[in-house]
Parts: C-alpha cells; sequence; structure tokens
C-alpha cells in the first residue's frame, strides 16, 4: 500500500467519525493526530471553532523522552487532560481521527480518562 493511498484511505475514515462526533460547548471533541513520530491531542469547541486545550510531544518537556511510543501517549493524555480541567472542561467525545482505537491513540483516552476526563 502506498502513502498516498494510506493518507487518502485514513482522511476517508476521519471524515466518516466526523459525521457523527462534533464538539459542543458543553462537551467539546478531544482530538488525537498521530504520525510515527509524535502524537498531539487538542480539546475543541467546534461551534466556536477553539481550542480549548492541547498538548503534544513537540512541547519541551516531554520531547526530551523518547516521543513515538505509548508512555509518550500517556503523557500527552495526562498533560491535556489537566489543561482541560483548568480550561473548565470535565466531559469531552472522543475523536479518534481515523486511526484504530489501539496502541498510542487509546493510550491518550486511558490516560485522559484516568486524569479525570470523562470520555
Amino acid at each position: 500500500m502506498s502513502t498516498r493511498h494510506t493518507l487518502v484511505a485514513r482522511r476517508r475514515r476521519h471524515a466518516r467519525v466526523r459525521r457523527k462526533v462534533s464538539g459542543t460547548p458543553e462537551r467539546p471533541r478531544l482530538a488525537v493526530f498521530r504520525s510515527n513520530r509524535h502524537i498531539v491531542a487538542q480539546v475543541i469547541d467546534d461551534a466556536a471553532g477553539r481550542t480549548l486545550a492541547a498538548a503534544s510531544t513537540m512541547e519541551p518537556g516531554l520531547r526530551r523522552r523518547p516521543t513515538g511510543n505509548v508512555a509518550a501517549a500517556e503523557e500527552v493524555g495526562r498533560l491535556v487532560a489537566a489543561r482541560a480541567r483548568e480550561a473548565g472542561v470535565t466531559r469531552v467525545v472522543f475523536d479518534r481521527g481515523g486511526f484504530r482505537y489501539h496502541g498510542r491513540v487509546a493510550a491518550v483516552a486511558r490516560a485522559a480518562r484516568e486524569s479525570g476526563l470523562e470520555l
């Protein structure tokens, strides 16, 4: 499978997920993006078009350690949950971004749940 086909297929899956998943002011969307090297999580209010909280392995504090593993994804999940709570968000809807709910994507969700976010 070529890289282009993989990217097109993921975008198609993400569009299918996004038809059902939308962030509201009461329950924003926790969107996850995974690359080979990094993982990014954002809490987004789609009605206002604003990102309320975000965390990534590209931040200086997380970049010192390996960034493409489950442990780094769990740290991103804990960090985004803490920042979301600071912004007054306790409930979110999970957007896996067209990625399988497995490995690093599931680790972000699990860590966010353990840190007090209701998914």
